[in-house]
């Protein structure tokens, strides 16, 4: 970077940044695992001598197995976009009340999940429901490989429970819809014109105080061609609202080209979408049993509250796996196809 004439071409010196940071975030991680393990063989060769360092030594052998599954974790995210932030918008669909409560329920999910993995957590937009919980929003999780970690959440999820909002206390079904989009921001991959954008201003309602309610500082972007919006209202600043919702009016349009190019858009939940029966990609029962079922992986757990908390982990990297799985098989049957033409 410190080339003569690295930055004429701001473009390009972009992508080389962004391809060393990219390095950078595995041979770092990598670099502090030898030095850790080599700290532990020591540990371990003294304990030999000292029995009351055995103690330690298993809380370090439980934090260095830890340390080497998130590594292992992140060295198989080698998408495109996977180091990117990432957008996660949840959208309340069949169920009424409960299914606003359920995405408000989800939305508490993600955010809890991203604060154990030290990632920021920003709320870009909200629309509440009046009986309660939430209609939909969106959350910026800002950190490495947030998107690589979440893409596979993307999709309809199922709740299973006694109502709250049920005076007879019926078992209800629930669903929620939810999305992850990468945060890009500006990027030579997505150009929008701008007289393909409608501009909308709205008083942004929820927290904020009086100045958020009485001004006109959400921010909505409409594009045109494809009718696909992007809104923002959880700042005071209009200008930094909307600053926020063109980046997210980029990512979508991103994701969007890439879904027509892989064939993929039929398989992905999009906001036209029906959120209800033959779509959900992960249940959550808690009655009249308590089980958490991913339907794509089959992995399962009775530990609803400890996933509700925000532990999914278990979850990611079971459908990350799965993802890598099928990407290896293609190249074979490609080769078949091949071998059996004339």
């Amino acid at each position: 970077m410190q080339a003569p004439g690295f930055w004429d071409n701001p473009d390009k010196a972009q992508q080389v940044i962004s391809a060393l940071k990219l390095l950078n975030a595995l041979l770092k991680p990598y670099q502090e695992l030898e030095r850790a393990i080599a700290d532990l063989q020591a540990l371990a060769e003294l304990s030999e001598e000292d029995a009351s360092l055995e103690s330690e030594l298993q809380r370090e052998l439980h934090r260095i197995s830890r340390q080497m599954r998130e590594f292992r974790l992140r060295a198989m995210l080698k998408g495109k976009h996977d180091a990117c932030s990432a957008y996660v918008r949840v959208q309340a669909g069949a169920g009424g009340t409960d299914a606003c409560d359920w995405a408000q329920m989800l939305l508490r999910m993600y955010s809890r999940w991203a604060e154990q993995h030290a990632y920021q957590v920003e709320l870009v937009d909200e629309v509440v429901n009046e009986e309660g919980g939430i209609r939909n929003a969106t959350l910026l999780i800002e950190g490495d490989y947030a998107y690589g970690r979440l893409e596979g959440e993307t999709g309809v999820h199922r709740l299973v429970r006694i109502s709250p909002f049920d005076a007879e206390a019926k078992r209800h079904t629930s669903f929620a819809a939810v999305d992850v989009i990468p945060e890009i921001g500006e990027t030579p991959e997505v150009v929008i014109r701008r007289e393909d954008v409608e501009r909308q201003t709205f008083c942004a309602g929820g927290p904020g105080g009086q100045h958020q309610n009485k001004t006109q500082s959400g921010v909505r972007l409409i594009h045109k061609p494809t009718g696909i919006v992007a809104e923002c209202r959880s700042e005071r600043s209009q200008r930094r609202n909307e600053e926020m919702a063109w980046n997210l009016l980029r990512a979508k349009l991103l994701r969007l080209e890439e879904q027509k190019r892989r064939a993929e858009a039929e398989t992905k939940y999009d906001e036209k979408g029906d959120v209800s029966w033959g779509y959900q990609i992960r249940s959550y029962v808690l009655h009249p049993y308590t089980l958490v079922k991913d339907h794509r992986t089959g992995v399962e757990t009775s530990q609803v509250q400890r996933v509700l908390d925000g532990d999914l982990d278990e979850f990611l990297e079971a459908h990350l796996l799965k993802r890598i799985e099928e990407e290896q098989r293609k190249p074979a049957k490609v080769s078949a196809t091949a071998m059996a033409s004339p």
